[in-house]
């Protein structure tokens, strides 16, 4: 008998095949053969798939921050379903709703801009060490009020206040955080998206204990649980081995090197437009979590559980998202995706207030949570990947500004106009809102491609102008 040496090239051996007599029997052996190599290529491109999508995870310093970020974020969304359960408890108000939540994100607003800039020229690992801390330290004050039965509504709004002077500064800052903690820059976009999944990934399972929690023990197990769920992060940053990088110190330019950025941002049309849309769907689509107490008691007749799993929909959508786009291998072709996902998250805020079955409001919410984290996390690729390297910083403080700083004025306008039109209605029209935005933004798509592409040129991202 001959013997045949077959190879397979997709896999790790090679395997001897006689062959026979009987044509028939060589021929099923080459059948079984290509069956085999097939199967064995396809368990590696699952392989490398999964590699692709968690590739940033081979940073230590990026692994280090995403372990400590997923435990802390966890406590954030705890914290953040009980504080608005605790301001409608004691209030029975959807205004107070709006000015609880206008009050933690209109720093975020007034001051990103500022905190953009100096996160270019202050040490970032520090800065963030030092607002994780503050962000500690406001829990657990919240928490003593709350388990000692002092607390007020004002005491509340306060330490809102005071969290979102935190965060108007640590966000920006944690943003371009990420650009220090990868070292190959190809992997920056599959860090952005991770990112979105940890928040998100939190954002599915902390409401769902929260409603537990506040069910069983209390709205201040959550501030408590929050309040020590930060060790885990400050740990993990102190963990870090970050290579100091030397900053100019440029302060009596703060303000013409803000100029300058809005001047870049809103004078080239493709960031303008993304900026744009990012910012009406905050102010009118994003607020819909403020009024989701009232949806969870009155409409729906679930209580604080119900909250919990609605919530929990919401993240388990999104975090779908994340994990779609951290499997994507390029950003062309996001433009597209902004458009579809904006109408997939008003069609999903519309269904939602329409809905009054449990099940069919966790499906919408489910739509929702994958339209809003898609078009927010492709915003910010799209923005990281057209922008100038010189003006990043104060581009994504723009973001940060259109994404978290319109949301106080949402909630503000959402809690008054459910004052008065109702709870349903208004997230209703934030939903239309949304439709016709991203109906705009469509319009435009063509015009906004051609401007960019050339920069997608250069980048190498596309090889040659096309037709």
């Amino acid at each position: 008998m001959a013997g045949t040496k077959y190879f397979c090239p997709a896999g790790r051996m090679d395997i001897l095949f006689y062959r026979v007599d009987s044509n028939n029997q060589e021929s099923r052996l080459d059948r079984l053969l290509d069956v085999d190599c097939q199967m064995n290529r396809s368990r590696l491109e699952d392989r490398d798939g999964m590699r692709l999508i968690f590739r940033a995870l081979s940073h230590r310093n990026y692994r280090l921050f995403f372990g400590g970020q997923g435990i802390s974020l966890i406590g954030t969304w705890m914290q953040q379903i009980a504080i608005n359960w605790l301001v409608y408890r004691l209030t029975d108000s959807a205004l107070l709703l709006g000015v609880v939540g206008f009050a933690s994100r209109i720093p975020t607003f007034l001051f990103a801009s500022l905190a953009g800039v100096l996160a270019d020229r202050w040490n970032r690992h520090r800065v963030i060490v030092i607002t994780q801390t503050l962000s500690m330290f406001q829990a657990m004050i919240l928490a003593t009020l709350v388990l000692t039965g002092t607390i007020a509504v004002w005491h509340i709004i306060f330490l809102s206040l005071f969290l979102g002077l935190i965060n108007a500064l640590d966000i920006p800052t944690r943003q371009s955080f990420v650009v220090d903690m990868i070292e190959r820059k190809e992997d920056l976009g599959n860090a952005i998206a991770l990112n979105s999944s940890i928040v998100n990934g939190a954002r599915l399972i902390g409401p769902s204990v929260a409603g537990m929690l506040i069910a069983t023990l209390g709205e201040g197990m959550c501030f408590l649980l929050n309040g020590l769920s930060f060790i885990a992060v400050i740990l993990a940053l102190l963990a870090m081995k970050i290579t100091p990088k030397k900053r100019e110190a440029k302060s009596a330019e703060v303000f013409r090197g803000l100029k300058e950025g809005f001047s870049y941002a809103f004078g080239f049309a493709p960031i303008r437009a993304v900026l744009l849309l990012l910012a009406l769907v905050s102010l009118m689509g994003m607020p819909f979590t403020v009024l989701m107490p009232i949806f969870a008691e009155k409409i729906l007749q679930g209580g604080p559980k119900a909250l919990g799993f609605l919530l929990g929909a919401t993240g388990v959508g999104a975090i779908t998202g994340s994990i779609y786009l951290a499997s994507r291998k390029s950003v062309l072709g996001l433009g597209r995706i902004i458009v579809i996902t904006s109408c997939l998250f008003g069609i999903g805020l519309i269904g939602f207030s329409l809905s009054r079955l449990f099940w069919l409001s966790l499906f919408t919410m489910f739509l929702t949570g994958f339209g809003m984290m898609v078009q927010m996390a492709s915003s910010n690729t799209v923005l990281q990947t057209i922008v100038e390297e010189d003006k990043r910083g104060r581009i994504m403080s723009f973001y940060t500004m259109a994404f978290m700083g319109m949301v106080p004025f949402g909630s503000l306008l959402a809690g008054s106009l459910a004052d008065n039109i109702g709870a349903p209605n208004t997230v209703m029209l934030g939903g239309i809102t949304c439709i016709l935005g991203s109906v705009i933004f469509a319009k435009k798509l063509p015009k906004l491609r051609e401007m960019a592409r050339p920069i997608y040129i250069e980048k190498g991202i596309i090889t040659e102008e096309l037709p």
